[in-house]
């Protein structure tokens, strides 16, 4: 299983211990940033965003090939499939172009820590005039189903609104999953900004038992698939390259037969966003191991639909997808640093 913002109850089990001085002063500074950034006006703050987004991307090379490498097999498949913005179908083949993309899911990843920076002042009247939902009727199914169901989605776009439609619009409880990172301060400081998205938020050792007393209870389950953060996951194909995904979602709906819903969000302005909802049918017959790959196949094919929208906000191409991509960058993350 992997991680969804959003915030609420008792953390206890997700913040962990006290940092070291370094980590606190950090912390300190990002609230200070927070306090600042939900009294300033978004608009000026997106610029900033942009301009952020920049000079990250001339800082940090190591980052940018990991992402050029991974938006470089997308644009590839989009073109090959005809698919996809035509901005992403020409990255296939034009240097620039890629280049371009990589740019912009610089800008794109700073404008999503702005959000969740400003996570907190976010609003019913804010969500109803900014999001424009194309599945109205699947979503209103959603809230409306009396037995607890499951959300599943990628890391694309402004997550921050998902994670506060799903805590506002659904019946409590609505739980979601929260990686335990190294910084505890960090820790800490995350769970307190998405506080007002109304999640409970839980660690991946508590993550299984109470996300399955959250269905039962009649509420939901928050999960995010499209990164195998714990290594456990299973390889299908995705983007026509095997990657591994994460197991818990399939696993946690054959166990409670929840019904699920795949959600995905894109930015289409500044401070405008389009989203839409799925339902994703679980396999019912064979063995478990099969059901679980039937289901990771159907998930597969939602992340490239998603990703399809606009590649540049899938803030996952900072980190390994594909295991010989990663291979060929180093076999890390360069998120905790830069080569």
């Amino acid at each position: 299983m992997t991680d969804l913002p959003g915030a609420s109850g008792d953390l206890e089990d997700v913040l962990g211990g006290r940092g070291t001085r370094a980590q606190r002063l950090r912390a300190r500074a990002l609230t200070g940033a927070t306090a600042v950034a939900c009294r300033l006006p978004e608009t000026p703050l997106l610029a900033a965003a942009d301009s952020v987004g920049e000079l990250w991307y001339r800082a940090t090379p190591g980052r940018a090939a990991m992402a050029r490498a991974n938006l470089g097999r997308v644009c590839a498949w989009l073109a090959a499939e005809g698919r996809g913005p035509a901005r992403a179908r020409r990255a296939a083949s034009d240097p620039r172009a890629l280049e371009s993309l990589v740019r912009a899911a610089y800008r794109h990843l700073a404008r999503y820590y702005v959000e969740t920076l400003r996570a907190t002042t976010l609003s019913e009247a804010y969500v109803v005039e900014r999001l424009h939902v194309v599945t109205p009727a699947t979503v209103a199914a959603s809230f409306a189903e009396p037995r607890g169901v499951i959300y599943i989605g990628a890391h694309i776009g402004p997550v921050e609104i998902l994670a506060w439609v799903g805590g506002h619009e659904r019946r409590p409880p609505v739980v979601g999953v929260m990686e335990t990172v190294d910084d505890p301060e960090m820790q800490a400081w995350m769970a307190r900004t998405r506080s007002g998205t109304g999640i409970e938020l839980v660690g991946l050792a508590q993550a299984r038992r109470r996300l399955k007393e959250a269905i039962e209870e009649g509420g939901a389950a928050l999960l995010v698939v499209d990164r195998d953060i714990s290594g456990g996951g299973t390889e299908v194909e995705l983007f026509g390259h095997p990657a591994p995904l994460p197991t818990g979602a399939a696993i946690l709906a054959a166990d409670t037969g929840a019904r699920v819903f795949w959600e995905s969000v894109v930015r289409v302005g500044d401070g405008r966003y389009r989203g839409w909802m799925r339902e994703v049918p679980v396999p019912a017959e064979g063995r478990l191991r099969v059901r679980v790959v039937r289901f990771l196949e159907q998930t597969a094919r939602l992340i490239e639909e998603s990703v399809a929208q606009s590649p540049e906000q899938w803030w996952a191409v900072f980190h390994p997808i594909w295991p010989d991509l990663a291979a060929g960058a180093g076999g890390r993350p360069p998120g905790g640093g830069d080569r």
